[in-house]
């Protein structure tokens, strides 16, 4: 048995076998049983159906030739009201195999030639076990980022600070499965909201079992282990920071987990201690207001940026996944952005534009490592994976009020003029026009950067790539807006200027000859 297998029980996977022959149903479940999965069986197709209409299964193997239904019509029947459950089709023989256009309709995840070894059956299934972990972990980080947004109402609403560390105290117990949360205040930077009656400089506040309270010398310690720090895990209890607006320590979230943290855990802890910290700064702050109302916007400020801060957290994770696509969002964004202005379009549209090109690949966050990071070629079904980030990166943003009117933007950038795009076959100016600018930007600074499976392209065969893609794949009217913005010395100035970061030296033309254009 590989290594791997040894970790499935963890995440409790469990499988549904089909096959109207009792003896493959039997050695299917016996060989995946030793590997730590839970499996069932079944020989009838129709309770087959109705066992994954009744529970829950993560991934089913089913015969594709059965009586009195064949393998595609369960699967067709089961897609009806589940699309959840990874499907491995298994044949007698390849030449036994459903279409390959049948396949990607039922989004039925591959197929196994029957044999008297189960290696390759295997594959299938860890394949699709990586596939589930990654997306319980994505779905995992999106519900915690849809609790934390829910919870911003109550802990911000700027009533008494008993009330806010409540909440804050609620909401971090319900992201977590944990055993308790302790909330410590330090006199020294910040009023304590909960005044010690012994004068102590930290003072504390609970949730939870089994928890007491930090003494004085623990949270001194714990406060100089997290300096210049976001997190700190000590075995199973999570450590964050509470700071003010100038960043010094104002107190600590200690958080007793029932076992070690998980990565994303942590980035979604870190995500809430920064709203807590904001919270309790704006709380304190609103106090102040009573006397000085010029603190009333300051409040307000703080709120709004912990909005931006989330989904910043969302595109930076994106970005860390590829070295090769770093700062690819922030020079899709400035291009189209200059395009929304050239056009004439007014403040909020351009904003809206601007905002749509930062995140116009979070949903890459959905790609398994594997494919998004492959250097070479990808596959055909690699490639339908791919297709899958605009319409992945839209429900992601989706949970976000704030961030609605930016989704047609995101998922159609990969629409094409001529409707051979992704994901849903727009032509033309159906294409939302927001959605045509990130294109064209998108288009340009991937065709500039260089890719782990291909060099970039000049600034003279970019510019002639995107001449023969006008009124195919791009907007022509908004390409040739692009080409004559790009054709101006001051436009990479002030990308330079803008963002900080030199575009790639492929992209910039060379404004040296004697005519101003590229030489």
């Amino acid at each position: 048995m590989r290594q791997y297998r040894q970790n499935t029980a963890e995440g409790a996977f469990s499988i549904l076998t089909l096959d109207d022959d009792p003896i493959m149903t039997s050695t299917i479940q016996a060989y995946f049983q030793r590997s730590g999965y839970r499996v069932d069986v079944e020989n009838d197709p129709q309770q087959a159906i109705e066992r994954i209409r009744r529970g829950h299964y993560d991934i089913l193997l089913l015969d594709f030739l059965m009586t009195p239904i064949c393998g595609d019509q369960v699967v067709e029947q089961i897609r009806q009201f589940n699309h959840d459950i990874f499907i491995i089709l298994l044949t007698g023989h390849k030449s036994m195999a459903p279409p390959i256009k049948t396949i990607r309709a039922l989004d039925i995840q591959g197929y196994y030639e029957k044999s008297d070894r189960f290696d390759q059956l295997e594959l299938l299934v860890e394949s699709c076990v990586k596939s589930i972990r990654q997306m319980r972990t994505i779905r995992s980080y999106k519900d915690g980022l849809s609790a934390i947004m829910d919870s911003l109402p109550l802990i911000h609403d700027l009533r008494s600070m008993e009330h806010i560390t409540d909440s804050i105290l609620h909401t971090a117990s319900s992201l977590l499965p944990c055993a308790n949360v302790v909330l410590t205040l330090d006199a020294e930077h910040y009023s304590p909201a909960f005044p010690s009656e012994t004068g102590a400089r930290f003072s504390s506040r609970a949730a939870g079992d089994g928890f007491s309270a930090l003494t004085s010398q623990e949270a001194e310690d714990l406060m100089a282990q997290l300096e210049g720090k976001s997190s700190l895990v000590l075995d199973r209890q999570l450590v964050l920071p509470l700071v003010d607006g100038e960043q010094h320590q104002i107190g600590l979230l200690t958080i007793l987990l029932r076992e070690p943290p998980k990565y994303d855990q942590i980035q979604l802890m870190e995500v809430f201690s920064r709203q807590a910290s904001s919270a309790i700064c704006n709380a304190r702050l609103h106090a102040l207001v009573q006397e000085k109302n010029h603190k009333l916007d300051q409040a307000y400020s703080q709120l709004q940026s912990g909005y931006l801060e989330m989904i910043s957290t969302m595109r930076r994770v994106v970005d860390a996944k590829d070295a090769y696509t770093r700062g690819h969002s922030d020079r899709v964004s400035f291009y189209a952005l200059q395009i929304a202005r050239k056009l004439g379009r007014d403040p909020a549209y351009c904003e809206r534009v601007r905002v749509a090109g930062l995140f116009h690949d979070v949903g890459k966050l959905s790609i398994p490592d594997d494919i998004l990071l492959k250097n070479g070629k990808l596959t055909a079904q690699e490639y339908d994976v791919i297709k899958t980030h605009p319409r992945n990166g839209a429900e992601l943003l989706s949970v976000i009020s704030q961030f609605r009117p930016i989704l047609p933007a995101i998922l159609s950038h990969h629409e094409r003029i001529d409707g051979c795009g992704y994901p849903d076959g727009l032509q033309g100016e159906d294409i939302p026009e927001e959605a045509r600018i990130i294109a064209v930007a998108d288009t340009f600074d991937a065709m500039t950067s260089d890719r782990q499976y291909r060099k970039s392209l000049s600034f003279q065969q970019a510019m002639e790539e995107l001449e023969r893609s006008k009124g195919t794949q791009l907007d022509a009217h908004i390409t040739e807006v692009f080409q004559s913005l790009a054709l101006d010395p001051e436009f990479w100035t002030k990308m330079r200027e803008e963002i900080q970061d030199r575009a790639p030296r492929q992209a910039v033309p060379d404004f040296s000859s004697s005519t101003g254009g590229p030489a």
